[in-house]
């Protein structure tokens, strides 16, 4: 039966992969032979989605009385001794729109402290998942047990009723933050939208996507441009995020096997490849088996969660623990919040494969 399932899977992407059309929106594109060269100066690229223990989503992360140094500081510390040498980090709207100047100096320090653990950064602009209705302001406490409980999507989902009085707006937000930065080696990629169509948008993300693809190219950056393939059913968004993306990034929270075969198809589009969302142990989508193919494939590896804190991302997506405890498998993340490991064997995966000597 697995192989069969997967044999299925292999089948549909190769359908739509084989769909995958052109658009005028790509008139910037970067070409092949350009992106494989930017792609082969770098070592290759691993790390994780980070974002602070002590905040619940990207406006407490970004927010000028919730920003903190000190625990970026430390956590990237913790990331550097692993040798991880790239993050991918969401930006958010709000909170640009309601402090522009300070939010630039703010990703400024970010990308300062990073740096000098050495590490790039891929920045994330929109986002459809989790809860609807973001507000600017105090964010709220953690749910016990509940994954993501206080996770935002970007834009929310009354703002998006109204693209009329959205757009100009986002339009300004998206070109402000790509001028400042477009020129910043510390920015390595723009991700443009996470996981387009999720929470049940479907195509109707559609617009916005092609809005940001065209705001950003108007801007010229000299880093490439990406928005991961997430979900095979979302075809109409699939053709388009293949046909204009520099970097072909994706998401894979699957077994070695199906995601291996996501590699080897997705490669037939001649770019390099990002796999900007993996790992998730009940799944076994693990460091032991998964991390290993993505180097050997030459993926650039960024697995979901660091450090365990308000984010709640170590119980599963739809497995609550509400009276709270530890699940006997983490579903995210590597560290305790003290840094010390979860599970000491993929420490030591991770470092071989960093190259860090123990």
């Amino acid at each position: 039966m697995k192989s069969k399932l997967i044999l299925s899977a292999a089948v549909f992407l190769t359908l739509f992969l084989v769909q995958s059309i052109k658009t005028d929106a790509q008139i910037s594109r970067w070409s092949e032979e350009k992106v494989q060269e930017w792609y082969d100066s770098h070592e290759w690229l691993s790390g994780t989605n980070f974002i602070p223990s002590t905040a619940i989503n990207s406006i407490e992360m970004w927010r000028a009385e919730t920003f903190d140094p000190e625990t970026i500081d430390r956590e990237l510390g913790w990331a550097e001794d692993l040798g991880f040498n790239f993050m991918r980090v969401y930006l958010n709207s709000l909170v640009w729109k309601n402090d522009p100047e300070g939010f630039k100096k703010r990703i400024d320090q970010y990308l300062s402290i990073a740096d000098k653990h050495g590490i790039s950064t891929m920045l994330v602009f929109f986002d459809d998942c989790w809860n609807p209705d973001p507000e600017f302001g105090p964010q709220p406490e953690p749910e016990t047990g509940v994954h993501n409980s206080g996770w935002i999507q970007d834009p929310g989902k009354k703002a998006r009723q109204d693209t009329a009085s959205l757009y100009p707006w986002l339009k300004d937000y998206v070109k402000d933050i790509i001028s400042t930065f477009k020129n910043d080696d510390r920015v390595l990629v723009w991700d443009l939208y996470n996981e387009p169509g999720n929470s049940d948008y479907g195509a109707s993300s559609l617009p916005l996507l092609k809005k940001v693809f065209g705001w950003a190219r108007e801007v010229d950056p000299s880093q490439p441009l990406t928005a991961g393939i997430w979900d095979l059913g979302l075809e109409e968004l699939n053709k388009f995020q293949i046909s204009n993306s520099d970097i072909i990034s994706y998401h894979n929270y699957m077994g070695k096997a199906n995601h291996r075969i996501w590699i080897k198809l997705l490669k037939t589009h001649g770019r390099p490849l990002m796999c900007t969302e993996w790992m998730a142990r009940n799944r076994n989508s693990k460091f032991q088996n998964v991390m290993p193919m993505l180097k050997e494939e030459n993926v650039a590896a960024l697995s979901w969660g660091f450090v365990a804190g308000d984010t709640n991302t170590i119980y599963a997506w739809n497995e609550p623990m509400r009276e709270g405890g530890e699940p006997e498998l983490w579903f995210h993340d590597i560290l305790r919040e003290d840094g010390t490991a979860y599970d000491p064997e993929e420490i030591k995966v991770i470092k071989k494969l960093n190259g860090v000597e123990e």
